[in-house]
C-alpha cells in the first residue's frame, strides 16, 4: 500500500462508531469526514482555495465524466489530476461504474465490462476493469475504486445476484491491472442490492481480497432509509477494523451521523452542491429555500448558528435577490455554506466520539433540525 495507510484511534463506546486517520501521500484525513464532489476536476462554484479555507480535507473527482472530457491522457500529461486543478490535497477517483449504468441509455453489459454510448455526443466506447485502472491510474488520485455494476432498485434477486459475482470478478481483474499500487490505494466496492444473503456472501468474498479498504455501494438509489441503515450494519460486521469504511453517494445530515453511528469512516455525495444552486440551504434548523418571498426583507444570516464566511457577511434578503436576479455568486454564497456546514457538522460528530456522546449529538441536532429518530 505504500504511503497509504489507516489508524484506528479510538472506538465509541455506545454505538459502532470511530475515530481515524488516513495516510496518503497528499496528507492525513480525520476521519469520520464529509468528502465534497468535484465531478469534472472541479467541486460547482468553489475555487481550491476557498475549500481549502472551509476545511476540506480530501475531494472526489468522477472517473467516467474525465474519460469522457478532457480525456484521461490529457490530464495525465498536465502531471495528474491534483496538478491539473491546482488542489494539492488527497483526491479519491470513483471508478465511473454508476455513472456508465445511469447516465447511458444505450449500454450493453457482459463479463468484459461496458459497451456504451456518451451521454455528451452518442460516440460509444468501453470499459471493463483493465480500461478502469488505466483511466484512474493515468488520473492519480491517492484513492480509487474497483469497476463495479450498481444494480438498480428494485432488482430482483438472481439479477443482483449475477451483478455481485460479476463485480467480484472485475473487482479481481482491477486489482490484477493496478500498476500503481504503491501510490494509489485501491478500494474493493461492496454490492448485493438490499438482499442480506447476498450482501453477506459479497462482504465476505471481497474482504478476502484484502484491499487496503472497502467501500458500501448500491445504497441511497432509492431503498428506504431503513433497510439502508440495516445493510449497513449487516456488511459493516465483515469490513476489518484496521481499514477505512465509504460509504458511497450519501451526504445527508441524518444519514452522516446515522453512518457515523455504525462505523462509516467516509461520505461522499453532490447533495449540498446541488442543492445550493438551486436555492436551497442547510442550517442549524433545517433546510431553508432562500428563494422564498419570505426572506425578501430578512436581514439575518442564513445561519445564526454559522459562523462561515457568507453568514458572517451577508443576508438572507441579499442572497434571495442574488438568486432572484440569476447571479452567478448566489450558487457561490449558497455552496460555500452548504459545504461548510457539513465539514463543521462532521467536526462535532468526531468531537462527539471523543467524548463517547454520539447518539446524545445525534438526539438535540436531530431535534433542532426537523428530524425523527
Amino acid at each position: 500500500m505504500g504511503q497509504f495507510r489507516y489508524e484506528l484511534i479510538k472506538e465509541e463506546k455506545n454505538t459502532r462508531a470511530r475515530l481515524g486517520r488516513i495516510y496518503t501521500p497528499h496528507g492525513v484525513i480525520e476521519t469520520p469526514i464529509f468528502m465534497p464532489v468535484g465531478t469534472q476536476a472541479t467541486v460547482k462554484a468553489m475555487t481550491p482555495e476557498e475549500l481549502k479555507d472551509i476545511g476540506a480535507q480530501i475531494i472526489l473527482s468522477n472517473t467516467y465524466h474525465l474519460y469522457l472530457r478532457p480525456g484521461h491522457n490529457i490530464v495525465k500529461k498536465a502531471g495528474g489530476l491534483h496538478n491539473f486543478m491546482h488542489w494539492d490535497r488527497p483526491i479519491l477517483t470513483d471508478s465511473g461504474g454508476y455513472q456508465v449504468f445511469s447516465l447511458s441509455d444505450l449500454r450493453e453489459i457482459n463479463e468484459e465490462g461496458v459497451y456504451f454510448k456518451s451521454h455528451l455526443d452518442g460516440s460509444r466506447h468501453f470499459i471493463g476493469p483493465e480500461k478502469a485502472m488505466e483511466i484512474e491510474n493515468a488520473l492519480g488520485a491517492d484513492i480509487i475504486m474497483c469497476f463495479d455494476e450498481c444494480a438498480p432498485y428494485p432488482s430482483e434477486w438472481e439479477y443482483v445476484k449475477r451483478s455481485s459475482d460479476m463485480t467480484i470478478k472485475w473487482a479481481q481483474r482491477c486489482k490484477k491491472a493496478h500498476n500503481r499500487p504503491d501510490e494509489q490505494a485501491l478500494f474493493g466496492i461492496l454490492q448485493g442490492g438490499i438482499y442480506e444473503d447476498i450482501r453477506t456472501e459479497n462482504a465476505k468474498r471481497m474482504v478476502d481480497m484484502d484491499f487496503p479498504g472497502y467501500s458500501i455501494g448500491g445504497l441511497s438509489v432509492g431503498e428506504p432509509k431503513n433497510i439502508m441503515l440495516d445493510i449497513i450494519e449487516l456488511v459493516e460486521e465483515y469490513m476489518p477494523k484496521d481499514k477505512p469504511r465509504y460509504l458511497m453517494g450519501v451526504g445527508s445530515p441524518d444519514l452522516l451521523i446515522e453512518g457515523s453511528i455504525r462505523g462509516v469512516d467516509m461520505f461522499d455525495c453532490v447533495l449540498p452542491t446541488r442543492i445550493a444552486r438551486n436555492g436551497t440551504v442547510m442550517t442549524s434548523h433545517g433546510k431553508l429555500v432562500i428563494r422564498n418571498a419570505q426572506y425578501a426583507e430578512d436581514f439575518t444570516p442564513l445561519d445564526d448558528e454559522c459562523d462561515c464566511y457568507v453568514c458572517k457577511n451577508y443576508t438572507r434578503a441579499y442572497i434571495r435577490h442574488l438568486f432572484k436576479a440569476g447571479e452567478i455568486l448566489a450558487a457561490r454564497l449558497a455552496t460555500y455554506h452548504n459545504i461548510y456546514f457539513l465539514i463543521r457538522l462532521m467536526e462535532r460528530i468526531r468531537e462527539a466520539i471523543k467524548n463517547d456522546s454520539l447518539l446524545d449529538f445525534r438526539k438535540e441536532f436531530f431535534a433542532k433540525y426537523g428530524y425523527e429518530l
